[in-house]
């Protein structure tokens, strides 16, 4: 604490980094709830024939947020992999990441260090079919890349790694970056995937279709059947509740502190007052019982009882003798602080 109570700097900075810390913590928690609790509330629906009769009937030939499962099929052409024969699907990413070590001035360590130098996503148009045979209904899904959660699977992995001469090996160690390699990677949504899809569903003159919902909700296509998917999001709250409790503790243990050192300031405050308001009212009664001779011969330790003892060697006359008696052992005189070997009482006449 400063002079006057008030919190230090440094005490006021980590109030508010902690308040600042739990609040962004809780308006992440307040998101990721809101998420799970739209999501155990979706409506489930299942891909069979009676599919187009149940979006006859909802309102707008729409159902805001539906659930429904089913087997990825293209719709005309299929993607084929770059990498693995027969291997076809409607979604396709390919990714060069580099890795390479970086100098740390501050840790004076080598640190791994990630960056994605390409990357390309190429789609074509699917549906999603029931897993049985000779069912006639389809979904037709959109915008796949806009999904929360996008089931792709990664059919090729391969490092290539760096290869160095040892002037390169000498540039890099001045420089403080030592390329290790490139990691070239393809993932695909293949033909035949089950997938989980949430979001809004429509009827669209003769097409259903699975879109974005409008009401801001998160928008799935997941390889997990929906009792997992559910799952993975109540486990996300609970972990992002767990931080803003921590978080909020802390934030409240730091507040009980900063308020305790203020009360405790603050009584102390509260003492030096009432014993500067006793040592004035002490003075009052001896300046207006006696006048100013009273408060002359007054006791220099009391300042109510009138001097009455004499200290030797030292010839001192500024006690009286009740306070004499409370001086602590060995007794010395409060004005030179010279022993006291013997005491004289003082008779005033």
């Amino acid at each position: 604490m400063e002079g006057g109570g008030r919190p230090s700097a440094a005490q006021a900075v980590l109030l508010a980094a902690s308040t600042a810390i739990t609040a962004l913590l809780y308006s992440i928690y307040r998101q990721k709830a809101r998420v799970a609790r739209g999501l155990e509330g979706a409506r489930k629906v299942r891909l069979d024939g009676d599919l187009r009769a149940v979006l006859l009937e909802a309102p707008g030939r729409c159902v805001p947020y539906a659930v429904i499962e089913g087997v990825v099929r293209s719709v005309k052409d299929t993607l084929s992999s770059q990498f693995v024969e027969n291997c076809k699907g409607v979604v396709q990413r390919l990714t060069l990441q580099e890795h390479k070590m970086v100098w740390n001035r501050t840790t004076h360590l080598w640190n791994d260090y990630e960056k994605i130098i390409h990357q390309r996503t190429s789609t074509t148009p699917f549906d999603l079919v029931p897993a049985e045979d000779g069912a006639s209904v389809t979904v037709r899904v959109m915008k796949p890349l806009d999904a929360a959660e996008l089931g792709l699977e990664t059919v090729y992995e391969k490092f290539h790694p760096s290869v160095q001469s040892f002037t390169d090996v000498i540039g890099h160690y001045i420089s403080g970056e030592r390329p290790k390699g490139i990691q070239e990677t393809e993932q695909m949504l293949k033909v035949g995937t089950a997938l989980t899809g949430v979001g809004e569903l429509v009827l669209d003159n003769a097409t259903i279709k699975l879109q974005p919902p409008k009401q801001g909700m998160p928008y799935y296509l997941s390889s997990l059947d929906f009792e997992s998917l559910l799952q993975k999001q109540e486990s996300s709250v609970r972990f992002w509740k767990l931080l803003t409790v921590v978080f909020g503790f802390a934030t409240c243990a730091v507040l009980f502190f900063l308020l305790r050192k203020q009360y405790r300031h603050h009584r102390e405050r509260q003492h030096l007052r009432q014993m500067q308001e006793e040592f004035r009212q002490a003075q009052e009664r001896l300046t207006g019982t006696e006048g100013g001779e009273a408060l002359k011969n007054a006791c220099v330790v009391c300042l109510s009882s009138t001097k009455s003892c004499v200290f030797l060697e030292c010839g001192h006359v500024c006690s009286c003798h009740e306070c004499y008696q409370a001086l602590p052992t060995p007794k010395k005189c409060p004005i030179c602080r010279q022993g006291i070997t013997r005491v004289v009482p003082l008779y005033n006449s």
